[in-house]
């Protein structure tokens, strides 16, 4: 690694040379600009407003302009002769745990080298002091012209900085949290809770940038002289959720399904029940009280070839009859309901019809006795 910086860090009485290098590199795409027309490259010139030409590095030079538009120029010896300690120097302050830093403050990254072999007994007794307090460093030091706020830490074996922020530096966040109003209820955090523990850990190894290899494949077709298709649009997933609790469950399903296990949010596989129809005096369920009723229709019917009829009944309806109740099908119960009204309905009609004719039979044999006994009673 090339070192940017050369300096020392000092503890107390104690200075270690270090040198400082990037712990992080930017991995992204950069794009020109160019003209479209016929993809000539644009730059950008340094031009003088004042006479309108254009300017080398050798004549630019710093200036500080005021909220009144009055520019102040300062040249790099001005701002050598400031008293600076930290110039060369990463001056330790103090030590906090790491978890006093807040993550908002964190910067770039850095890790500080030995800068020698006599710094590296002094930097070897600073990183194990770091490791068995569990704390971290802070200090300050100077890069690119400023003086920065850091944190030391070890990683694996070696010092490690990281540029920090000022606390002035961070915003407060006003007004963004939601309404005060918001209640949370217990069965949205427990389902909350169900697909954390379902995702499981993030394995940072693993993830790497989709984007740039995307941009990578497209670059390298273009170049060949290859058809870029289009891929299809899957949306922002931006869109407003309407149902929490449905949108919860539905993420730990899906999360289950990735991770290879099955069965619902709860880990068992939902039973639908038919629906019971209710009536007074209790709950009877549709199919057994067809049975039953199949059942009892059946009954009467065990008349077979040979059995007396009573008078008025008509034996042939009702061969008739049963002849119809062994072709309906399972599904035709109400036919069956209507047929076995009509057959109590002509039961009815003939008892009726044989009990007029017994009492008229009964009126007339009363009528021919009456004058024999009248003929009796004169003698």
């Amino acid at each position: 690694m090339r070192s940017i910086w050369n300096g020392a860090i000092s503890f107390g009485l104690v200075s270690i040379p270090v040198k400082l290098m990037n712990a992080t590199e930017n991995h992204s795409i950069s794009f020109r600009q160019i003209h479209t027309a016929d993809g000539g490259r644009i730059r950008y010139r340094k031009v003088c407003e004042l006479d309108e030409q254009e300017v080398t590095s050798a004549e630019t030079g710093k200036a500080f302009e005021d909220a009144d538009g009055t520019v102040v120029p300062v040249t790099d010896e001005d701002l050598a002769s400031l008293p600076l300690p930290t110039a060369r120097t990463i001056e330790i302050e103090g030590f906090v745990p790491a978890s006093a830093i807040d993550p908002l403050q964190l910067d770039s990254a850095y890790y500080l080298s030995a800068n020698g072999v006599p710094a590296a007994k002094p930097y070897a007794l600073l990183r194990e002091a770091l490791k068995r307090s569990g704390k971290v460093a802070v200090a300050k030091y100077a890069l690119r012209g400023r003086e920065r706020l850091g944190m030391l830490r070890v990683v694996d074996d070696v010092i490690a900085m990281h540029g920090l922020l000022w606390p002035d530096e961070i915003r407060a966040p006003e007004d963004i949290a939601p309404d005060s109003g918001v209640t949370i209820r217990d069965a949205e955090l427990d389902l909350a809770d169900a697909l954390m523990n379902t995702l499981g850990e993030a394995d940072l190894d693993t993830l790497h940038d989709d984007y740039r290899e995307a941009v990578e494949e497209l670059v390298a077709a273009k170049a060949a002289g290859e058809p870029v298709e289009a891929e299809a649009d899957e949306g922002d997933g931006g869109g407003q959720v309407i149902d929490l609790m449905a949108a919860l469950e539905s993420s730990v399903r899906a999360a289950k399904e990735s991770h290879g296990e099955g069965g619902s949010a709860g880990g068992e596989m939902a039973e639908v029940h038919a629906i019971e129809s209710g009536r007074s005096g209790g709950t009877t369920k549709t199919g057994t009280a067809s049975k039953r009723s199949a059942s009892k229709r059946a009954a009467p019917k065990k008349e077979a070839a040979g059995e007396t009829t009573s008078p008025g009944e008509a034996p042939a309806k009702k061969t008739t009859a049963k002849k119809a109740t062994a072709k309906r099908a399972p599904g035709k119960k109400p036919a069956a309901k209507k047929a076995t009204a009509k057959r109590t309905t002509a039961g009815k009609s003939a008892a009726e019809k044989t009990s007029a004719r017994k009492t008229a039979t009964k009126d007339a044999a009363a009528t021919k006795q009456a004058p024999a006994s009248r003929r009796r009673t004169s003698a």
